[in-house]
């Protein structure tokens, strides 16, 4: 196995993780959301995105008769709990939940773009199509995330100065 399939290997077991991690990060986000029903709609709908990105990256590493790493697997989803835990804490859960998913997005975006140049370079043009496409998911989530999170902040905020309103979820 050249050096590019074999980091390219690695790489999609790192982006694996990082969608398991995200699969449970937006779950527990949505699963907490109570009066942004436009924001917990478009979670819902990204981790449907995200649990197909998943499977599609086991695609990409069964055609090297590879797997997705337990380990990473499961310490994204316990760095994912944590966060939910911290975000429960929090009197301005939703906004914070806004800048969270918005640095993710992008950490996921420059992961992917990674993982294109990569598997151009061993090859494999079939993982490259596919995170293409993955990339052009995450790229649709962040652009959402940015349009919509000023107004975010402007509904907690108007719900914070509202005597009785629950602002945080």
């Amino acid at each position: 196995m050249k050096a590019a399939e074999k980091r390219l290997v690695e790489w999609l077991r790192d982006a694996h993780a990082m969608e398991e991690q995200a699969e449970q990060m937006l779950k527990a986000q949505a699963g907490r959301i109570e009066n942004y029903p436009e924001i917990k709609q478009r979670i819902e709908q990204h981790i449907e995105e995200t649990v197909n990105q998943g499977k599609q990256l086991e695609a990409c590493l069964a055609r090297y008769d590879e797997s997705p790493s337990t380990v990473k697997d499961t310490t994204g989803k316990m760095t994912a709990m944590g966060q939910a835990a911290g975000g429960m804490f929090s009197g301005d859960e939703i906004v914070k939940g806004c800048i969270a998913s918005y640095t993710f997005e992008h950490m996921e975006i420059a992961s992917y773009r990674v993982l294109i140049s990569t598997a151009e370079e061993a090859g494999d043009a079939e993982t490259k199509r596919i995170c293409e496409g993955i990339l052009r998911e995450e790229e649709a989530m962040a652009a959402w995330l940015e349009q919509h999170t000023p107004q975010a902040v402007h509904q907690y905020l108007q719900r914070d100065e509202a005597p009785g309103a629950d602002a945080k979820r």
